[in-house]
């Protein structure tokens, strides 16, 4: 302990010294007690992590660096209790020739609903980045980024291609986005390829406002093929509280997400003991969300319910491990979530927040059973 103790002191001295001399330098730390009933009633697991980060830069160049430093407080399981430090992102950005902007190295990236492309940032563990080089182009009509991103993973590679291992060739992508405003309206498309995978991916987001409410709209589809829709409108009552209602409906291709669809956006499967939210669906699936928000000063109140049920046909049979037990006909599926949450600012570097979350699906398989899970998760954050 007292080894381990001594180079954490070491690392973190070494690093202070160097942000020292940055010209920008950031720290954000987050606390999660992890309180959820579907690990036990007397559950309690606490996590810590720690993000500390350095600027360096002229008018035509820049370099960012940043690292994670994750904890688990009071752990027994291997691994747990001891310190994990490793590299968030560390980019070198250059103007080049007046044309475009080069980023050069490994960076978070999020695109449009982030459905494709997107940052995690729940996670303990490691983050979405993107290994590579991406080119910005600010255009009149819009800002265009065009990206390469490679690895080298037997791991990743086994799981997307059939239990195949082969550590000597490399995960690519290419990626191409746009973003821009058109008549009120903001519009981004992504197209995405893949090397282990024969078709590409794709999503169109569009956001604006009509007659005083907000409207969204995200079509997607993976490299399998897969589909996800959503439409979404909110509207302000007054200035404490805000309403939101909208659907998203998958196709019945194959799942979306995953290693089927390899998105790197920290949603896919599980997911809220992994990534807080509620993931991805199964194919076929439907999910009909509404809510409310309230605030008033430093104190936010959030209520969500979602809704979920199976399109497919009767006489399908559902085989989602993650949302139900295979054999059951589709549309007898029925699955109902509810999200409750509520934050208090603690100034103007600091702020608590607890979640609640009820998941419960009806039919388990067992011809009319219901089988509810409950998560809670209270999260300190500060950001000096």
């Amino acid at each position: 302990m007292k080894k381990n103790l001594r180079n954490v002191l070491a690392l973190a001295l070494g690093l202070m010294t160097t942000v020292s001399f940055a010209q920008d330098w950031n720290v954000d730390s987050r606390t999660r007690m992890d309180m959820s009933e579907v690990n036990g009633e007397d559950y309690r697991l606490t996590t810590q992590r720690v993000t500390l980060g350095a600027t360096w830069g002229g008018s035509d160049w820049g370099i960012h660096t940043s690292s994670d430093f994750n904890y688990t407080l009071g752990g027994i399981n291997l691994g747990e209790g001891r310190v994990a430090a490793q590299v968030y992102e560390a980019y070198a950005s250059a103007n080049l020739f007046g044309m475009a902007s080069m980023t050069v190295g490994r960076q978070a990236l999020e695109y449009g609903s982030g459905n494709l492309v997107g940052t995690n940032n729940w996670t303990n563990g490691d983050r979405n980045t993107w290994d590579g080089m991406s080119f910005g182009f600010d255009l009149d009509m819009a800002d265009v980024t065009l990206g390469y991103a490679t690895r080298n993973d037997a791991a990743t590679t086994a799981l997307q291609n059939d239990g195949v291992s082969d550590s000597t060739d490399d995960l690519t992508n290419m990626y191409l986005n746009l973003n821009g405003e058109f008549s009120g309206w903001n519009v981004n498309v992504l197209y995405l390829t893949n090397s282990l995978a024969d078709d590409a991916a794709f999503g169109v987001d569009l956001s604006g406002g009509i007659m005083g409410a907000s409207v969204s709209a995200s079509l997607n589809e993976a490299y399998n093929g897969a589909t996800m829709r959503g439409f979404g409108l909110g509207y302000t009552v007054n200035d404490n509280i805000s309403l939101n209602v909208g659907q998203t409906t998958y196709g019945d291709e194959g799942e979306f997400g995953g290693f089927a669809g390899n998105m790197g956006n920290g949603r896919d499967g599980s997911s809220w003991a992994t990534h807080g939210n509620l993931g991805f669906l199964g194919a076929g699936k439907e999910n009909l969300h509404y809510g409310l928000s309230y605030t008033m000063g430093g104190i936010s109140l959030s209520a969500t319910m979602h809704r979920i049920t199976d399109g497919d046909n009767a006489d399908d049979v559902a085989a989602d491990p993650v949302l139900g037990t295979a054999g059951y006909a589709a549309d007898d599926y029925d699955r109902q979530a509810m999200e409750l949450g509520v934050s208090y600012s603690l100034g103007s570097n600091a702020s608590l927040g607890l979640k609640y979350v009820t998941d419960e699906t009806k039919n388990d398989g067992s011809g009319g059973a219901s089988e509810q899970a409950k998560y809670t998760w209270l999260t300190l954050t500060v950001t000096p």
